[in-house]
């Protein structure tokens, strides 16, 4: 049960990276304004580890790549764990 809270939470972190990715995109939209400052700040949060380890190369930003992979890492990590106790 726990370990599917864990997943869900974890979905939830990749919904708001890619959300946020995508519309960096698109120009239209403004991330001053809400819902999308919320996202943008949790983004920004979530992000702040994997953008001082990672640089830009060149104009692409590739740590919402990394974050995505070593997240997925952590949530297998995780969740085998708890499923191996019994939670």
């Amino acid at each position: 049960m726990i370990s599917y809270i864990i997943s869900i939470l974890f979905r939830i972190i990749y919904l708001v990276i890619l959300i946020v990715v995508l519309l960096s995109w698109i120009p239209i939209f403004d991330v001053r304004k809400q819902p999308l400052a919320s996202l943008v700040k949790l983004y920004n949060y979530i992000m702040a580890p994997f953008k001082a380890i990672i640089p830009p190369i060149g104009m692409i930003d590739i740590s919402p790549l990394i974050a995505f992979i070593v997240l997925q890492i952590i949530e297998q990590i995780i969740t085998r764990s708890l499923i191996n106790f019994g939670l």
